[in-house]
């Protein structure tokens, strides 16, 4: 018997139908004799929804309040989820984020995980019951409801499975795993059977949609064992860990998981591509020392995201250097607004902000021993006609960034020249957007 935690994204419970389905689901595994914490997201565009509501009527709504009104989409699927199995013969139980011990900080919207205490979960499925848990929330120090950004329902599932010693904590989208590149622009991607937490990782944080950022974190830090599949089919999925998968999960798990030597080690792991991220660029920057770290210490003071960094010293200014950075299109109005604030200080000319840009990386833990493989990445570029602006390289990854509309091009040459391509069936896309 094994302690498994499942994640149910938007488009797997986004209506009757789509739950009856997924409760289906939960009762066979159930009834294969596995104890069962199922986390849930919102209804389809629920939380979408509710946004474009709390806009009319307010453009500025207090923080407070729209975690309050975003977590409420959950508690609507948690209780459906359970109404659904309940009727299957299951007994089943709803839990919101705060019932179920998630304790996190103030930061409305974005708010940390802190700390774990799923004494009630813990209690529900030693009776035999099937927990139910809203993802994407929690409650902060004075009880007050907070969320954990977009695909927080990732980090609740996976801080539950660490908290409670599970098994595995499996990731139920609308694909069938992890891919070469996002099938919805790719249909000839090849699935991924296994991947480490590294490889994931950078996947991940350069903008692979399956999983969050932070729920991989979280798996990595505390040896989770991840598996993510599909809940329109049956097909094995991808499994991320770092070794085999452990003999209680057979029948649950793909076969190669459970022997450490047949784990697939490719080369390139897969592409990743991401549209949501624009570029501002501080034009005229005193070149001396000290006056990034003030730049930054700015940028920092509005909590924003920055991703790549690039620094040309200006010929046509002697003594003055540009500095570029790209950050979330969402971050981009607060450090504006910061940076002007704090023009004089910093000395600037101006800043250009771009927002035709897209990003492109490469991926695969075998690019450290494999020499050739920059050569190839940007000759794919060159031979498509596509210029880039900014590079960026780990020990696993190449990341390059270029005109936006050009993006979709680039992932096709790359995925074609590194031979990425399935040789069975185009892969499926069963509705949604992966989450």
């Amino acid at each position: 018997m094994a302690l498994i935690v499942q994640k149910y994204g938007g488009s797997s419970v986004a209506d009757t139908q789509s739950l009856q389905r997924v409760a289906r689901r939960i009762v066979q595994t159930r009834q294969a004799g596995h104890q069962v914490v199922v986390v849930v997201s919102a209804m389809g565009d629920t939380t979408d929804d509710l946004i474009d509501m709390a806009a009319e009527l307010n453009a500025h709504a207090p923080a407070r309040e729209m975690d309050i009104l975003l977590s409420a989409g959950e508690r609507i699927s948690m209780s459906l989820l359970s109404m659904a199995i309940s009727a299957q013969g299951v007994p089943a139980m709803a839990f919101t984020g705060a019932q179920a011990g998630i304790r996190t900080d103030a930061k409305y919207g974005k708010a940390q995980i802190v700390g774990m205490v799923p004494e009630r979960i813990a209690r529900v499925i030693r009776d035999n019951n099937v927990a139910i848990v809203a993802g994407f929330q929690g409650v902060n120090d004075a009880e007050d409801v907070t969320t954990l950004g977009r695909g927080g329902s990732d980090t609740t599932a996976v801080a539950l499975a660490a908290a409670l010693h599970a098994d595995v904590c499996e990731i139920y989208t609308d694909v069938d795993g992890l891919f070469t590149a996002d099938p919805r622009l790719v249909p000839t991607a090849r699935a991924l059977h296994s991947l480490d937490y590294e490889e994931t990782l950078e996947l991940a944080a350069n903008g692979a949609k399956i999983l969050h950022l932070r729920a991989v974190e979280f798996a990595r830090r505390y040896r989770v064992p991840l598996h993510v599949r599909s809940s329109f089919s049956d097909k094995d999925g991808t499994w991320i860990a770092q070794g085999p998968a452990p003999k209680s999960l057979r029948g649950i798990v793909p076969a190669k998981a459970l022997e450490e030597e047949n784990v697939e080690a490719p080369i390139i792991s897969g592409i990743a591509h991401d549209r949501s991220q624009e570029k501002l660029t501080v034009v005229g920057l005193p070149d001396r020392p000290g006056v990034a770290a003030d730049l930054f210490a700015a940028v920092a003071k509005v909590g924003a995201n920055i991703d790549m960094i690039v620094q040309n010293i200006s010929e046509a200014r002697p003594g003055r250097a540009n500095i570029s950075i790209t950050m979330p299109a969402e971050d981009i109005p607060g450090v504006m607004e910061e940076l002007q604030h704090e023009k004089s200080a910093l000395d600037f000319i101006r800043i250009d902000h771009d927002t035709n840009v897209g990003k492109v990386s490469l991926v695969g833990a075998g690019m450290r021993n494999n020499p050739g493989i920059s050569a190839c990445f940007f000759q794919a570029l060159s031979d498509a006609g596509i210029n880039v602006d900014i590079i960026s390289t780990s020990e696993v990854r190449i990341s390059v960034l270029i005109s936006l509309d050009r993006l979709d091009d680039a992932v096709l040459a790359i995925h074609k020249a590194f031979d990425l391509d399935s040789e069975e069936t185009e892969a499926v896309v069963y509705g949604g957007t992966g989450r």
